[in-house]
């Protein structure tokens, strides 16, 4: 199954969809007492699911998608966990070590934003954003020092994230969280799909194109921690809760390390995408 979080027309707050090719549903008018958002959802388990498809498979009003506006795909997480140094390409073009534990730091929830969403920042603080485009797991029961081989039971979905970066600040701190935490650093979506959708999660295409041009063109099969070790891994120190986004990392081709380099511009536009997920779209703008 596929949802979004899309504003109907003349609303003020995002509404959880159930997406079928270009068209939508709402699932809050689906049946009595059904979810108003995806971590609604995914605290109900697989009884939620089940009444979302029973309830899909009746008589269903459905809209058209084209034109719709998209809220982030994942909405108030517990936290939002990012890995960095993830695939060798682009430990090697950032000239630094992946070292036998994998890099692990916070995305505040301000970051995050949704497709098709503009993502500002001031020019003062930065003349050097980059973009990573990186699958997302969403943790959907409780993960307590899980094995790797049950850790994909754990997992509800799985969607699309561009992990934008400052990259002077990034290289200035001791820490990453700040330099990929500005407003709207976090793109996410347009969809979230669930685990049964992707049967192999190291077996996705996954590309970024900037202002046309494809820079990032790689395989999550080149991961040097898989999804299932990187979900046992967190969960040895802390419980991961229902609903936690853990962004897995970003393969090579980042545009601080080509020559010349590629940062993103005022109205540049960034499309990141993983076959069977979606694409998820960023338009930029930056203030004098």
């Amino acid at each position: 199954m596929r949802f979004a979080h899309v504003m109907a027309a003349g609303a003020d707050e995002p509404r959880l969809v159930l997406v079928e090719e270009n068209r939508a549903a709402f699932v809050g008018d689906l049946f009595d007492g059904a979810p108003e958002s995806l971590q609604d959802l995914i605290s109900r388990g697989d009884a939620g699911l089940a009444q979302v498809s029973e309830a899909a498979a009746s008589d269903v009003v459905w809209h058209d998608l084209d034109g719709a506006r998209y809220a982030s795909a994942v909405m108030n997480p517990p936290i939002v966990l990012a890995v960095g140094l993830n695939y060798a390409a682009h430990s090697s073009e950032l000239g630094l070590k992946a070292d036998t534990a994998p890099t692990v730091f916070t995305l505040w929830p301000n970051s995050l934003t949704g497709h098709d969403a503009i993502t500002a920042w001031p020019r003062r603080l930065s003349e050097s954003v980059d973009y990573e485009a990186e699958l997302g797991v969403i943790v959907g029961t409780a993960a307590k020092d899980v094995s790797a081989e049950d850790a994909l039971d754990h997992v509800w979905g799985y969607t699309v994230v561009n992990d934008i970066t400052a990259r002077d600040i990034q290289f200035s701190e001791a820490q990453w969280s700040r330099c990929k935490s500005f407003d709207g650093f976090t793109p996410t979506g347009p969809f979230v799909v669930t685990a049964d959708e992707v049967p192999d999660p190291q077996d996705l295409h996954i590309w970024a194109v900037v202002d046309g041009q494809t820079v990032q063109d790689a395989s999550t099969g080149q991961m040097i921690r898989s999804v299932a070790t990187l979900v046992s891994h967190l969960s040895s120190s802390a419980t991961l809760l229902p609903g936690t986004l853990i962004s897995t990392g970003s393969p090579g081709g980042a545009g601080y390390s080509r020559d010349p380099q590629i940062f993103l511009r005022d109205r540049s536009v960034v499309t990141v995408g993983i076959d069977g997920i979606g694409e998820l779209r960023t338009n930029c703008r930056i203030d004098d």
